[in-house]
């Protein structure tokens, strides 16, 4: 019995030391490529959702004026720019912004123009080596309804941000005297799906590399094996950590949602102090403005609740992520139930989680200069990616295996 108990401690402890590490090898992981192509593609999204939140920090979203589905070259010479510029004249935007001269129109325009085309090159980025894998056998079993739906998100994502753009328009929009800009609701839906996109793309490249480990041999594969050599007090630890690492991941995402709803109603450029709004904890007589009706739009339109909500919810995030870390690290029972894998993803995620909530506090003290401002929403993403990669470096704790 000795014997047998000990043999199975070192087994548990071998299990655990090498873990589930990430196979990039095409000679030990046939499906390498493509899961390397998957995970480049994320980076692409990781471009456009950057050169997108620069786009509307330089206020250049609504330059220009029409959609096609291809896509088309800019102006090339003067007549086509004075053509292009005298149509942008004829939107409501133009009303707020009539000291623009031309080369001032060039540059928002450029900006525009280089998102649209930035989200139709990474639609070829996914779709041509798809078309590729797909007829030569390489996309992995239980992957290819994956493959449409991230292709589908992709299109839907070009129609939604036509859809966002075509708020700020509209000739209902003429006389406004609020700044021109598109709808936040729209704007959280455009930045939503492109989270969605990436948050998809990133899990399947990591499920694709951890494809060797998860294949049945003999009737066992070895995620179970390392599963089946847990205690049951250890596997209800590794699945505690692992359900708290899905809330932050959440709560992450939620975070970025409410961040897209400050910057769609410019709600950065107020209270730009921190941690008191207005000199108070919590602002509440700004936080209802009795002209908007029903009552609930003051949460997604009022700058006051607006920031509020934002900033309780990056606070939330980090401290949830720093205790999940803490806990995962220090916890004596973690030292029989996470991976080094789990290990190196829960010091990501609270170091990241601290430089995301700082970065925001200096880019609020600062009036969002546009350079932090980008970096924050990039932040934004280190902090999803970390709590994804713990999400799935925990699989082993899924009751699914």
């Amino acid at each position: 019995m000795a014997a047998a108990a000990s043999v199975a401690k070192k087994a548990t402890v071998s299990a655990l030391q090498s873990g589930l590490p990430a196979i990039a090898s095409k000679s030990a992981n046939p499906y390498a490529p493509v899961a390397k192509w998957i995970l480049g593609t994320s980076a692409a999204v990781v471009g456009m959702v950057h050169v997108g939140g620069v786009t509307r920090l330089t206020k250049s979203g609504l330059s220009m004026t029409d959609w096609r589905p291809l896509g088309s070259l800019p102006p090339t010479n003067d007549a086509e720019w004075s053509v292009a510029f005298d149509r942008y004249k004829t939107f409501p935007e133009w009303q707020q912004r009539q000291s623009m001269d031309i080369e001032e129109f060039k540059f928002i325009y450029y900006w525009e123009w280089g998102h649209r085309m930035l989200g139709r090159t990474v639609g070829v980025l996914f779709a041509v080596p798809w078309a590729y894998f797909a007829l030569r056998g390489r996309i992995p079993p239980g992957y290819k309804g994956r493959m449409a739906v991230l292709f589908s998100m992709g299109g839907a994502q070009g129609l939604v941000g036509w859809w966002m753009v075509k708020s700020g328009l509209g000739d209902d929009r003429l006389g406004d005297r609020k700044e021109i800009r598109v709808s936040p609701h729209r704007l959280a839906a455009h930045l939503g799906m492109a989270f969605a996109t990436y948050s998809t793309l990133v899990w399947t490249g990591l499920g694709i590399l951890q494809f060797p480990n998860d294949v049945l041999k003999d009737g066992k594969s070895r995620i179970m094996e390392l599963t089946r050599n847990l205690s049951s007090s250890t596997l209800r630890h590794a699945r505690k950590l692992r359900g708290g690492a899905v809330g932050v991941a959440h709560l992450t995402f939620l975070t970025a949602m409410s961040g897209a709803f400050v910057a769609g109603n410019d709600a950065g450029n107020a209270y730009n102090t921190f941690p008191l709004m207005n000199e108070q904890w919590i602002p509440v007589d700004d936080m209802i403005d009795p002209d908007l009706e029903p009552v609930y739009r003051n949460a997604f339109e009022n700058t006051a609740m607006v920031q509020w909500n934002h900033r309780l919810l990056g606070t939330a995030t980090a401290v949830s992520a720093v205790g999940l870390a803490g806990f995962g690290l220090s916890h004596p029972a973690s030292r029989g139930a996470i991976t080094p894998q789990v290990r190196r993803g829960l010091q990501f995620l609270g170091g990241l989680a601290v430089g995301q909530v700082t970065l925001g506090v200096v880019t609020l003290l600062n009036y969002v200069p546009i350079s932090l401002a980008a970096a924050h929403q990039l932040g934004s993403l280190a902090v999803l990616t970390s709590g994804i990669y713990v999400v799935h470096s925990l699989r082993y704790a899924s009751p699914a295996v």
